[in-house]
């Protein structure tokens, strides 16, 4: 059994106002086993597009490698943009070493309400995938559980849109389309992206999901 170890800290700007919120990165990252195109930071695998859509939103040019340049890029651009990582996950046991949501078991989460009343300007949560098992939505439900809020519904449409309150404050939250071949196949089939498609058989679904971060980034 492989002990998948979340390898970095959750990096909170002093003035966050938004929070991504996902599962862990590939076990590469916590081996140290990285890939050429890989970057040493929070969603820095090569085959994660998070980086690649904020680069498009934001008009960046982000270096793609294991440089500590590459880390401070995304670093700085956090810390301008106010916005902070803090993936739910701190560990989990594999079978299979891989990187796959469903393959994870004894699950240890991280205290993401205990982050967020330490940030009292943090208003928004990004979650890097939707409800299904083991995805970062459906661990913060179960996390949210103990301290005794749910989830309120604002939009059912995707992205779905929910709140909740703490103390003073409303915090939303927003569970974009996640990045794997699983989310291609559901986006190819909503309405909007058919009428997209059929405006401009160049768009894909890497498009829809620029289109769609692009309103929270």
């Amino acid at each position: 059994m492989f002990l998948h170890k979340h390898p970095y800290e959750p990096f909170i700007p002093e003035n966050a106002t938004k929070l991504i919120v996902g599962t862990l990165p590939p076990p590469r990252f916590s081996t140290g086993d990285l890939l050429e195109k890989d970057v040493d930071f929070c969603y820095g695998s090569y085959y994660n597009s998070l980086w690649k859509k904020i680069e498009i939103i934001h008009n960046l040019n982000l270096r793609y490698d294991n440089s500590q340049e590459a880390v401070e890029q995304r670093k700085q651009f956090l810390i301008t943009h106010n916005i902070g990582v803090c993936d739910i996950v701190a560990s989990a046991e594999r079978e299979k070493i891989d990187a796959s949501d469903l393959g994870m078991q004894n699950i240890k989460l991280r205290d993401v309400i205990a982050y967020l009343y330490k940030h009292p300007k943090i208003k928004m949560l990004l979650f890097t995938g939707g409800n299904s098992k083991n995805g970062p939505e459906y661990f913060f439900r179960k996390h949210i559980q103990r301290y005794d809020l749910k989830l309120e519904i604002i939009s059912g449409e995707v992205p779905r849109i929910h709140q909740f309150p703490l103390n003073n404050r409303t915090i939303k939250t927003v569970s974009l389309t996640s990045g794997s071949g699983a989310a291609n196949i559901s986006i190819s089939r909503m309405p909007l992206y058919k009428q997209l498609k059929a405006k401009d058989p160049k768009f894909n679904t890497f498009d829809f999901r620029v289109m769609q971060y692009r309103e929270f980034f």
